[in-house]
């Protein structure tokens, strides 16, 4: 274990890899949003893609519409990542003082726990990054939308459901943050020492990517059914009256299934992967450059 200041390299180091890995993905984040909003319990609906949503943002926003929300998911990586990973790395540190290293399930287990406690953190944030890429679906149908930006959402959520509506979906939000973190930070870890270990390849650039694309199959795939319940019970505000679907996490589910099919669990499966293959090698390899320039060792 390092001191305090590595500490708090750690936690700088992490802030900027995740801006950057944020910056360089968020319109496919905001494609894959738009894509799980689609058709919500709805018995007919048009077919829709990736590219068609798109387009239709290009078209009714211009480029700029692909970055629509991207302030909150920024404030959002202030909190969430920061927390996550220096958590992990601290518990895996806790965990080697009294044996070697963790087991890949020891290891999923602390990446889950790290994973939720950040997004418990960090839920309101995420709150309202999914309520303004939300809104671009109504400008392109024409309405006005709910929220001009990040402060004028918080005001508005905070003024119409409460200071504890800020945390609206937590629950299916700290259940899905558990399974990605449990999926991306035990694989990354587990297949970055196998690589290694084998000399499949050094600890470098190229262990990084490997790891990083591992991780990012395992947490999507993991993830995807409570990231789609997450994002619906986000995106529903309180006070619309007949216009709320949703109870709670499992009355969405069960009605997601009813209305859509199981297979609507994995709405979004490919943006999200699309998203999480390029976002880990960024942060990733970013991150793991910046602890070497900083004199830290390999996470």
């Amino acid at each position: 274990m390092i001191g305090g200041d590595g500490e708090a390299y750690k936690i700088m180091l992490t802030l900027l890899s995740a801006m950057v890995a944020e910056t360089t993905t968020f319109p496919i984040d905001l494609i894959k949003t738009r894509l799980q909003l689609h058709g919500e319990s709805m018995e007919s609906v048009r077919r829709t893609s990736a590219i068609r949503i798109a387009s239709d943002v290009v078209r009714k926003d211009g480029f700029g519409g692909l970055y629509k929300g991207l302030s909150p998911a920024l404030f959002r990586h202030m909190l969430y990542t920061p927390t996550r990973i220096v958590g992990y790395e601290h518990l895996r540190g806790v965990y080697l003082q009294s044996a070697e290293s963790p087991p890949f399930y020891g290891k999923a287990l602390i990446g889950g726990v790290s994973g939720a406690v950040a997004q418990l953190i960090a839920s309101p944030a995420d709150l309202v990054k999914v309520r303004i890429q939300a809104d671009s679906r109504l400008a392109i149908q024409g309405l006005q939308p709910r929220y001009s930006g990040l402060l004028d959402a918080l005001v508005k959520i905070i003024n119409s459901e409460g200071f504890l509506g800020l945390w609206k979906g937590v629950s299916a939000n700290v259940q899905r943050a558990f399974l990605v973190n449990m999926g991306e930070l035990s694989c990354y870890d587990h297949a970055k020492s196998f690589i290694v270990e084998s000399h499949i390849c050094n600890d470098n650039i190229y262990a990084h990517t490997l790891s990083s694309i591992m991780s990012g199959l395992a947490a999507t795939t993991l993830s995807c059914p409570a990231d789609v319940v997450k994002t619906r019970m986000m995106n529903q505000a309180a006070g619309e009256g007949d216009k709320i679907r949703y109870i709670n996490s499992y009355d969405c589910l069960v009605k997601t299934v009813r209305f859509e099919g199981l297979r609507a669990l994995w709405k979004g499966f490919f943006p999200s992967w699309a998203r999480l293959g390029p976002w880990q090698f960024v942060f990733w390899v970013t991150y793991e450059e910046f602890r070497k320039l900083s004199g830290l060792q390999s996470f």
